[in-house]
């Protein structure tokens, strides 16, 4: 269990991998003397973590969702066993006992508040979590803690994404957002710099998938060839999913 503020902690789960960093970060939430909480993404289904996460979170009044990869949902219908808790997400699929989340919606646990702000992009159904007491962002997989997330096509699209960058780039210039909790890898304290490195990346990306198109580059694994030679060829497939969006998104500009 890790610490990150007065209202917020985490339990690293067991399922480190070339997506998942170090492991999934199931954050439990609660308002300082508060009797219930508040957990998001339960993360996979291991008993073991689940035990964890019980023995932090205790009273159980809500899980959240960030979106619908299996390395944050597949443990919710055990999760949702073991607590009686209802769960959201902005995908009914993955709700149980409640309605979806709604982009802009204020939540209260216990004096608790959160706010649900829809950021698709990675995803179709991703969302970050706003805490507006310590001015801290739960980001999903927008925002890694570290490297850079994916645009997982077809369901994720490079313009939602950049948009939603953007959305968190306001709240970081505003100073509603401080600190980016990340679902992997570690706590962002400087966010402004980090949100900046993804839209900058974003963009410098785009334009050398346009220079492989003028060059001859059909297919998205023609693009990775040329644009991700120096990235490691495990992250590859990974790469071609992103590449697909952004050969969409140019495509539609």
């Amino acid at each position: 269990m890790t610490t990150v503020s007065e209202r917020a902690a985490y339990v690293l789960a067991p399922n480190p991998g070339v997506m998942t960093l170090d492991g999934t970060n199931t954050y439990v939430l609660r308002e300082r003397d508060g009797a219930r909480s508040v957990v998001v993404d339960p993360g996979p289904l291991d008993e073991h973590h689940l035990a964890r996460v019980l023995e932090l979170a205790g009273d159980v009044a809500l899980v959240l969702v960030t979106h619908h990869h299996a390395d944050h949902t597949e443990a919710v219908p055990r999760f949702a066993e073991l607590t009686g808790a209802p769960t959201r997400a902005v995908s009914p699929e993955h709700c149980v006992g409640a309605e979806p989340l709604a982009d802009g919606e204020v939540l209260d646990v216990d004096g608790l508040t959160i706010q649900v702000l829809h950021t698709p992009g990675h995803t179709a159904d991703s969302a970050c979590f706003l805490l507006p007491a310590e001015d801290v962002l739960l980001s999903g997989d927008t925002i890694l803690g570290r490297g850079t997330t994916i645009v997982a096509h077809p369901d994720g699209r490079l313009g939602p994404y950049l948009d939603s960058l953007r959305a968190v780039q306001e709240l970081v210039v505003t100073g509603h957002v401080e600190r980016i909790l990340p679902a992997h890898g570690p706590v962002i304290d400087d966010p402004a710099t980090v949100v900046d490195f993804y839209l900058t990346h974003r963009e410098e990306r785009l334009e050398q998938v346009r220079q492989a198109v003028a060059a001859g580059a059909v297919t998205p694994q023609d693009v990775v060839e040329r644009v991700y030679a120096d990235v490691d060829r495990a992250l590859w497939p990974a790469a071609e999913r992103s590449v697909a969006a952004q050969l969409e998104h140019l495509r539609q500009s």
